[in-house]
């Protein structure tokens, strides 16, 4: 008796030990859902992290190709750089390899917009516009610089940049002017 009131206490209830066979299962379905969503979480941070680290080094071979072939190439003429070269990054990168190609600059025709403005163009803004296309496209080269990422599932995922070499010792043609 506890102040006043009794307590019974039942064979049936009193002498329990230990969890209900409900109780075990709804711990273990909770347990398992916790689990389960930081696998998730984890697998999905885990996967973030390696393509941020792959981003990273193809960022970093890609400076440094630009700089190599920037070393290389510049102040020589346009015509010494090659169509195309590729290569890989040695057995510091297995998985890296890298393409360069490049082409003539090909200015755009820009003699529709002059002429479409109102007035138009007069001929000799015509000529000019077309000699420094002509000398625009002689004097800059285009170079494009690929990574290839081979990883070891999957398929390959190419990165690239475009850079613009430019051979300023080109003369700018001046078109005759007529008059005498």
């Amino acid at each position: 008796m506890l102040n006043g009131i009794k307590i019974h206490k039942s064979k049936r209830f009193g002498s329990r030990r230990g969890f209900t066979l409900l109780e075990v299962i709804i711990a273990t379905a909770v347990m398992a859902t916790g689990i389960l969503l930081m696998s998730m979480t984890w697998s999905g941070t885990f996967q973030r992290m390696r393509k941020t680290q792959t981003n990273i080094e193809v960022v970093a071979l890609l400076e440094r190709k630009i700089a190599e072939l920037d070393v290389k190439y510049r102040n020589k003429p346009l015509e010494s750089i090659p169509e195309s070269e590729e290569d890989n990054f040695g057995d510091e990168y297995p998985q890296y390899s890298w393409k360069m190609e490049s082409r003539d600059f090909v200015m755009p025709d820009l003699t529709g917009f002059l002429t479409a403005q109102a007035g138009g163009a007069d001929q000799l803004t015509l000529t000019t516009m077309k000699t420094f296309t002509d000398y625009l496209s002689k004097a800059v080269k285009e170079v494009k610089v690929t990574v290839i990422f081979k990883p070891p599932s999957g398929r390959p995922q190419t990165y690239s940049i475009t850079t613009l070499y430019v051979d300023y010792n080109k003369q700018i043609p001046m078109p005759n002017l007529g008059g005498g």
